[in-house]
């Protein structure tokens, strides 16, 4: 039974569980836009419409949210939203996952996410995270809808905006930044410097030859702007964009981690699983520290750190090495003492 039934809230709900199996996205968006028709009601006009069999009637509001509200509304817990939460079941990550307090590699419709920043925040919130890195992509990258400087100062704006209404939780100020043919970063290095966390990560060139990307990585991790190394392979592991392991030096890029206190992302994304597990062993010997991202360009794959939570502890990562451990204050405070 629901406790305070809230159909909006349910709705939205069930689009953040089909997220989680990768449904397509207009099946997504049917509920949300469900959810947006119900919040624009005016009082009393909801139970009536229920009363009178007219759901249908509206706009965005079909046979099946219909049907849903209606359960609601009576105070039952919908037999859909029972079906896609268990279809999205995903491993809890055990002790790690309840170690993290945040996710430091999010996406948004600023960029090529599918949502806008305040919903992603609520999810987060709703899965229990006490923060999140707004990680939107850098200019270089266009296909993605890259922020420019302009864009990006704009965005750190609204980020402050919503944080006066979100706390306790926080929306922490970041980037993913692309890491250039030369290793030099795409954005501007005084802006990044005054961002809370910067996520350094390769999406163009990625079968140079080895030697050439080692320099490359190496050079990105010694930028004292780069918190973060993300995907650091690049490969893709499923679907129809399958995609090799980029070719490098994994021990001197790692100790070049080490030695410049960057932590190496484990990335939840199933399509990616990246590194692999043999490179987060190396990682982990070498003494890396770690950062457990969903990656996450919708709410509903906000959810995913749980896989990565797996894949760390099956490698003998723990939540001392693992930089989502920390509140929302330690991990600006570290990130600032390394500017």
């Amino acid at each position: 039974m629901v406790k305070s039934p809230d159909p909006a809230r349910i709705l939205r709900l069930v689009a953040f569980h089909l997220e989680r199996t990768g449904e397509p996205t207009y099946r997504v968006q049917a509920f949300r836009r469900a959810a947006a028709t119900v919040d624009d009601l005016a009082e009393g006009e909801l139970d009536e419409r229920i009363r009178t069999g007219t759901l249908t009637q509206l706009p965005g509001i079909g046979k099946v949210t219909a049907g849903l509200i209606t359960e609601v509304a009576g105070g039952s817990e919908p037999e859909y939203l029972l079906r896609v939460r268990e279809r999205a079941a995903e491993p809890d990550g055990g002790e790690l996952r309840a170690a993290l307090r945040g996710d430091c590699h999010t996406h948004s419709d600023w960029s090529d996410g599918g949502s806008p920043v305040h919903e992603m925040a609520n999810a987060a919130r709703e899965l229990g995270h006490e923060w999140m890195v707004l990680t939107d992509h850098s200019p270089r990258l266009k296909v993605a809808r890259g922020l420019s400087t302009e864009r990006l100062r704009q965005q750190l704006d609204l980020v402050a905006e919503l944080n006066s209404t979100l706390a306790p939780f926080r929306i922490l100020t970041g980037i993913e930044v692309d890491i250039l043919t030369d290793g030099t970063l795409d954005q501007d290095p005084d802006l990044l410097a005054s961002l809370d966390l910067v996520v350094a990560s390769l999406h163009s060139a990625l079968r140079m030859p080895a030697p050439e990307m080692t320099r490359r990585m190496v050079a990105a991790v010694r930028d004292p702007n780069v918190d973060v190394l993300g995907h650091c392979t690049g490969r893709l592991v499923s679907g129809k964009r399958g995609r090799p392991e980029s070719t490098f030096d994994a021990e001197a890029v790692f100790e070049a981690c080490q030695d410049n206190d960057v932590a190496v992302e484990i990335n939840s994304r199933p399509e990616r699983q990246d590194p692999p597990r043999r490179l987060i062993r190396l990682a982990a010997e070498l003494g890396c520290r770690f950062a457990i991202d969903s990656d996450a360009h919708a709410p509903g794959q906000l959810a995913w750190q749980s896989y990565g939570c797996v894949r760390a502890t099956e490698c003998g990562v723990g939540p001392d090495q693992v930089i989502n451990s920390c509140s929302a204050d330690q991990l600006a405070d570290w990130t600032g003492s390394r500017r």
